[in-house]
């Protein structure tokens, strides 16, 4: 049982991680150097960063929760049908 927490804790940090670069990558398609004041070059690249941990653990967490809802479906159509 603690094996399958080990799996578990895994696969989300990897999902993090990937979706993370994923929303790094996307986010370097949006030209926002006319949206910030000039000589603010730190607080861009911190505000780059903490929007691409936002949207890639958002979207993390949606996968998440859809690979655990998909797991769970077969228990919940045997419950359903042993009635």
């Amino acid at each position: 049982m603690l094996s399958g927490f080990g799996h578990q804790a895994l696969i989300s940090i990897t999902s993090h991680l990937i979706f993370i670069a994923l929303a790094w990558w996307a986010l370097g398609a949006i030209n926002y150097e006319r949206l910030l004041r000039g000589n603010h070059v730190f607080q861009a690249r911190v505000l780059y960063v903490l929007l691409s941990i936002v949207i890639g653990s958002t979207v993390s967490n949606f996968f998440l929760d859809y690979l655990l809802w998909s797991q769970q479906l077969p228990l919940i159509l045997q419950l359903i049908y042993k009635n």
